[in-house]
């Protein structure tokens, strides 16, 4: 098997170019709360405030910037959960192409309306039956589309190390960072990022419990296959990391990290109350594993990366009120 091409930090800086006045520079907030309770200095990066909501919008946007005018004219299709349906919709909106979007029959109600509000042709499909990288790949061949999927591409890679590349430009190199992981385009862009700006800093992906197959590729060397885990965490419920992302984390990622959905909603309790932000259990996988660790934090400069704010408000209200 021909190994893939790997992209480097050089791509990620590129994509900031490519992506720059599109997509939003997100604060880096802090927190009193937090330092006291580490002992350390903690900077949240948040991409809960990106447009549409997360992370994924970076990614898409480069990718989709890339596309010949044939490309265009044709469309784009993706699968996804939620934030990368809605990331490609926007993207595809602003560049005036169509995009047609796999997504879970059972996908958060407020990911589904807001791909479909950006112009998304949304097709559903059972994520616990059904392959949603075949019927992708079925679709791209019937009807001429592009595929972009969620994390296992170049392009998405590099710009989602942009996140990285301006936490590290705002804070200057730090001891830790936390990066959430499901299928790795996060993580492995964020590697990119962290190995040339911050080489000496600690690298963690973050899972929940129920879905460790990055943990489980990581400690075997190989890519690991699982079931869709059954987790709060749907931006996370990935079976297995990708060709592209899985060589970049063995290689520059410290450890794979998990956390439980308890610990989640703790997290997602802590945002609303005391950063009065809104987080979806997803984006709070770096910081729940930060405060497992947070013994050993102590002392340092710690970098958590806040992923997505996109859930459904009465969930969010459950969970808060649990």
């Amino acid at each position: 098997m021909n190994m893939p091409v790997l992209p480097t930090y050089d791509d990620v800086v590129q994509a900031a170019g490519r992506i720059a006045g599109t997509a939003n520079r997100t604060p880096v907030l802090t927190s009193r709360t937090v330092d006291e309770e580490f002992g350390a200095e903690v900077f949240f990066k948040c991409e809960n405030l990106q447009r549409m909501g997360a992370f994924k919008f970076r990614g898409a946007c480069n990718a989709l910037a890339k596309f010949t005018p044939e490309q265009r004219r044709a469309g784009v299709v993706a699968f996804s959960s939620g934030n990368h349906a809605q990331a490609i919709a926007l993207a595809a909106k602003l560049l005036g192409m169509p995009a047609t979007i796999v997504m879970p029959h059972d996908a958060p109600a407020a990911k589904v309306a807001a791909t479909r509000g950006y112009g998304g042709n949304v097709v559903t499909y059972d994520r616990y039956t059904e392959d949603r990288e075949q019927i992708g790949r079925a679709l791209a061949e019937r009807h001429g589309l592009t595929l972009i999927p969620p994390y296992d591409h170049p392009d998405v890679i590099a710009g989602q190390g942009t996140a990285a590349r301006e936490l590290f430009e705002e804070t200057g190199p730090l001891d830790a960072f936390f990066v959430c992981l499901g299928g790795g385009g996060l993580l492995a862009g964020s590697a990119l990022a962290t190995r040339a700006l911050a080489p000496r800093c600690r690298l963690y992906g973050v899972e929940p419990e129920a879905g460790n197959d990055g943990q489980q590729s990581f400690r075997s060397g190989a890519i690991v296959h699982i079931d869709t885990p059954k987790t709060i965490a749907d931006g996370a419920q990935t079976q297995h990391l990708g060709q592209y992302t899985f060589p970049i984390i063995r290689r520059d990622v410290d450890d794979i990290l998990t956390v439980s959905d308890d610990e989640l909603v703790q997290c997602m309790r802590f945002f609303a109350e005391r950063m009065k932000i809104v987080v979806e259990p997803t984006g709070c996988l770096g910081f729940a594993a930060a405060r497992r660790m947070k013994a050993e934090l102590k002392g340092k400069r710690v970098g958590i990366l806040v992923s997505g704010g996109n859930i459904d408000m009465a969930r969010l209200a459950g969970f808060l009120a649990g």
